[in-house]
């Protein structure tokens, strides 16, 4: 299970830095296939119990 939620864990880190770039460079369409990549990378994370940081109760 390491081997997977670590993978989890960097497409979580890939799709943000993915959103960060096309907000930085104004891209509309970027932004939003980013936006689609990273609540999916998130959505996968969390349905196989791996933590992101962005859960509710982890602020």
């Amino acid at each position: 299970m390491a081997g997977f939620a670590e993978a989890a864990l960097e497409r979580v880190r890939v799709a943000r830095a993915r959103l960060v770039a096309a907000r930085e460079a104004d891209d509309a369409v970027e932004e939003a296939q980013a936006a689609d990549e990273l609540e999916d990378a998130l959505r996968v994370a969390r349905d196989h119990g791996v933590t992101t940081g962005d859960e509710p109760d982890s602020q």
